[in-house]
């Protein structure tokens, strides 16, 4: 599965448009405990666990929104974009959202 932010992939052909497809992971508040507990973690400005969670997160979302693309029979997604939002009563959970177009390459 080819994924790509840019709307057509070089030196193909985009033969088939399937429709949007989307992928969502959602952290919840004790990531977010554990990052603050582990604040000794950071280095050079950088929070190592928390940039973990936030990279296992974005993974999960683009592989649910690639399951999704090859279930309609894609082998790309094109146009892909990407949204972190806090969401719950407090801001307590941080939400990862992608979303692209599902389409069939030459």
């Amino acid at each position: 599965m080819i994924l790509t932010t840019t709307p057509h992939v070089e030196g193909r052909k985009i033969t088939h448009y399937h429709g949007i497809v989307t992928g969502e992971a959602i952290m919840g508040a004790n990531v977010f405990r554990d990052f603050f507990a582990s604040i000794r973690d950071i280095v050079g400005g950088r929070a190592a666990s928390y940039e973990k969670e936030l990279s296992k997160a974005r993974r999960i979302a683009l592989e649910e929104m690639s399951e999704r693309a090859r279930e309609l029979g894609a082998n790309a997604v094109v146009g892909i974009d990407i949204d972190y939002e806090t969401i719950g009563s407090q801001g307590s959970m941080l939400m990862v959202s992608v979303s692209g177009t599902a389409v069939t390459l030459q």
